[in-house]
């Protein structure tokens, strides 16, 4: 999986490319992490995402919370194989997806 971060002041968008599984899930825990001191906006952009697992999704999960703490986050271009996934594990309702 490719992680590509873009960061403008307090808004950070977060690319990913690939598969987003129990192998790469640690990675993408680790990147953000790291990034998100400060930030007030993320957009997390699943355009190139082939796939998620619960691993990916728990990532989300974590990333949401910390998110509501400081600011708001947003996931954008959702296929729709993941969007299927999101609604079967109810992350549709938990997520702000555009």
């Amino acid at each position: 999986m490719n992680i590509n971060m873009q960061k403008n002041d307090a808004a950070l968008t977060v690319g990913l490319e690939g598969r987003l599984d129990t192998t790469t899930a640690p990675e993408l825990e680790t990147a953000l992490n790291g990034a998100l001191d400060g930030i007030k906006g993320l957009t997390i952009d699943l355009e190139k995402l082939e796939y998620i697992s619960s691993a990916g999704l728990r990532v989300l999960l974590s990333a949401q919370k910390r998110m509501m703490k400081q600011g708001e986050m947003k996931v954008t271009h959702v296929n729709e194989t993941i969007m299927e996934i999101f609604e079967v594990t109810g992350f549709s309702d938990i997520l702000t997806i555009e």
